[in-house]
């Protein structure tokens, strides 16, 4: 990595599930691309919830090890044009420690 890039690491379970030195942040949340995203770890959840000013947002439950966080994983797979930097990126909450190295 560049001098100066903070890398940004998501975990669950003790395993790392995303990694990235492009992140996005925004309200307090940070998105990882989805190309940085172990992809293998998430599977798709029928939850969505709406935001007023981002658009609707799809979930996936989180799974490793056999342990599962459900709907830990969000992301907007059509965002509102204030929100299309998000295009394309998933963040976490729940029991999903993201660190910033």
């Amino acid at each position: 990595m560049k001098e100066g890039i903070r890398v940004v690491k998501a975990y669950f379970n003790n395993t790392l599930i995303a990694e990235t030195a492009n992140p996005v942040a925004l309200e307090g949340n940070q998105y990882f691309p989805q190309q940085d995203v172990k992809m293998e770890f998430l599977k798709p959840s029928d939850h969505h919830t709406v935001c007023p000013w981002k658009g609707k947002a799809g979930y996936y439950d989180v799974e490793v090890g056999g342990e599962s966080d459900k709907n830990a994983a969000w992301f907007y797979p059509d965002p509102s044009a204030e929100a299309v930097m998000i295009r394309g990126h998933i963040a976490f909450w729940k029991n999903v420690r993201v660190v910033k190295d």
